[in-house]
């Protein structure tokens, strides 16, 4: 497992470097050159010129940007509002929980992928629709997780303690519940990044995610993809840095699983 952990730290540290220091190389990731098209990789563009004369590292370095941003928002937004409602249902109980059962489960019953396809027909190629549609589809899994957990840690004798002894809320929170939610929810964040990277990627490569002039991993595979027998060194690079990015983020999961 020290193994699994320390690959997936170098890849995410590679992959970061990368993408800060892509606007160090001086380039403009939009600005086109067609009488440099399908460059070889060189000392002015690193890993050469698309199709349409743009620098491939700028790009590159772009893409890892907007989609691993985009993805953590959309985890960060989903773990803090499934977190919530989740202990919500299981403190409460009774009614509210009933209600909050049957939102969770009506969202469940519609595909993620159809969720953020439906949010992202209000305006497509528009960052906000697809955002919410992501942290929409993702929230249930906390939900589920947290109301589960919280069910059984609140029913034990620690916090039942504290509650006779007079402790708020926010002290069995911080004291007994956070520390025994923190690594499932650590667990979560990180298979739901990875999907999220991935579920970005499919929308784009099938061109209904974000739209030219953005630049994402997905837009870039559609692309590139009918210049691969004439420029294969144009498709790899966001080929390997999709597949370096998920690869890390489901080994620091798997790092992060309870034992």
């Amino acid at each position: 497992m020290k193994t699994a952990r320390r690959i997936a730290f170098v890849l995410l540290a590679l992959l970061a470097a990368l993408a800060l220091l892509g606007p160090l190389a001086g380039q403009d990731p939009r600005v086109q050159d067609l009488e440099r098209v399908r460059e070889w990789p060189s000392a002015a563009h690193w890993l050469g010129t698309d199709h349409l004369g743009r620098d491939q590292f700028t790009r590159l370095a772009a893409a890892l940007r907007l989609s691993l941003g985009l993805a953590l928002a959309a985890v960060a937004a989903a773990a803090v509002a499934g977190s919530a409602l989740g202990l919500l249902a299981a403190w409460r109980g009774g009614w509210t929980e009933r209600l909050l059962a049957l939102f969770a489960d009506a969202v469940m019953a519609l595909p993620g992928l159809l969720l953020v396809l439906l949010m992202a027909a209000v305006a497509p190629g528009a960052f906000a629709p697809l955002y919410a549609g992501l942290a929409l589809a993702l929230w249930v899994e906390y939900f589920r997780v947290v109301r589960a957990a919280s069910r059984s840690l609140l029913a034990g004798e620690p916090v039942q303690a504290a509650r006779l002894l007079g402790f708020g809320p926010g002290y069995v929170v911080r004291r007994h519940l956070w520390p025994e939610l923190a690594p499932l929810l650590a667990t979560l964040a990180a298979f739901g990044a990875a999907g999220t990277v991935l579920a970005l990627a499919a929308l784009g490569f099938v061109g209904v995610g974000l739209q030219p002039p953005a630049t994402e991993l997905g837009l870039m595979l559609i692309e590139l993809l009918p210049y691969w027998r004439e420029a294969p060194w144009l498709l790899a690079p966001p080929v390997a840095a999709l597949l370096a990015l998920t690869t890390a983020l489901m080994l620091l999961a798997d790092r992060r699983m309870p034992q």
